[in-house]
């Protein structure tokens, strides 16, 4: 199955407490429906410290519901759904990601 958020994609928050920020994807959990965006969803955890790591109180992106993140439109930077076109011909075919608002290819 194709995935319509991969990680490295640009999304856009749509509700919540950082509705309307923007990130790019850092991992994506598909059993749990989840995924974790750069700079997004921030929660402070308790950290004990290690012979590698510090200790404290440190800040960490928390995962966001995918129902909750749409795909940054390549051309606009606007949120938007994500449709699939078939590319190609004969043995060449390939399956890509379009942005169903203005129709262009999204990377990935």
């Amino acid at each position: 199955m194709a995935a319509k958020i991969r990680k490295g994609d640009k999304v856009v928050v749509l509700t919540g407490r950082d509705k309307g920020r923007s990130g790019e994807v850092i991992e994506v959990r598909p059993t749990e429906g989840r995924a974790l965006v750069r700079g997004v969803n921030m929660v402070k955890r308790h950290q004990r410290q290690t012979a590698q790591q510090e200790g404290g109180i440190i800040s960490k992106e928390g995962p966001i519901h995918l129902s909750n993140l749409a795909v940054a439109d390549p051309k606009d930077g606007k949120p938007t759904r994500v449709g699939f076109k078939i590319v190609g011909e004969g043995d060449a075919r390939k399956k890509v990601r379009v942005a169903k608002r203005s129709g262009v290819e999204i990377d990935g």
